[in-house]
């Protein structure tokens, strides 16, 4: 089984090969896998601050988006502490749609210590960071499909690993970060159109290291397809 399973083009949300940054996802949740998380519907044009679109360095061939084998359960880390309510305070300006391949990223004038989370919608294939309620991150994602789909739901953080090669296939995913025990992670990717994972979540590699500096154990990674949160909303952990 190759490591990238070619996905049935007519289920990609893109137009004009480009794909729709419809929103951003924001919830989040404790010990509820079927937590409603939702995203923010694009915003009209607005003042915010520069965003930095950065070269995506070509990751190396073949990168594999496959299954990680699982860790004994002593591996796992202390509970991630009840987060309190998040509050969308910053959405990046994006001038248009988020192509495959390339991201977005800028930290300026955020709290460097606020809490983190990562958000996934399925639908517009996109993923979005926040720290303390303000996006710094933002690309396009491949994800899995058909026999191997990435689970929707709120998941945390479990393992961070900078090299790590799959137990499977024999190929790296570089800065890995667990999300299941039975094989998903986000990890770097070549993100290209047409593409799918084995059920992890794929993102263009130097974008990957970049959330890998921020990311810590047990910070929320909440994937949803198609739900949507204005700006200013705010979602409570219950």
């Amino acid at each position: 089984m190759h490591d990238l399973a070619w996905m049935d083009r007519r289920r990609l949300m893109r137009a004009g090969g480009w794909m729709v940054r419809t929103g951003i996802v924001a919830a989040l949740g404790v010990g509820a896998m079927a937590a409603a998380a939702l995203i923010p519907a694009p915003e009209p044009a607005r003042s915010a601050p520069t965003v930095k679109a950065a070269p995506v360095a070509p990751a190396p061939k073949p990168v594999v988006a496959s299954p990680i084998a699982p860790a004994p359960a002593a591996a796992l880390p202390p509970a991630a502490p009840a987060l309190e309510a998040m509050t969308v305070k910053r959405i990046l300006d994006i001038p248009g749609p988020i192509s495959f391949g390339t991201y977005y990223w800028n930290t300026d004038g955020v709290p460097p210590d606020g809490p983190l989370v990562i958000t996934v919608d399925l639908e517009a294939q996109t993923m979005s960071v926040f720290r303390d309620g303000y996006e710094i991150g933002a690309t396009a994602i491949l994800y899995g499909m058909d026999e191997k789909p990435t689970p929707l739901g709120v998941h945390t953080i479990k393992q961070k690993k900078v090299h790590h090669i799959s137990n499977l296939y024999g190929a790296p995913m570089p800065y890995m970060m667990r999300l299941t025990w039975d094989g998903v992670a986000i990890h770097g990717s070549e993100v290209e159109e047409g593409r799918a994972t084995h059920g992890c979540i794929g993102v263009p590699t130097a974008f990957a290291k970049l959330v890998f500096a921020q990311a810590k154990l047990g910070d929320k990674v909440i994937i949803t397809r198609g739900k949507r949160l204005g700006m200013g909303g705010v979602v409570t952990p219950e």
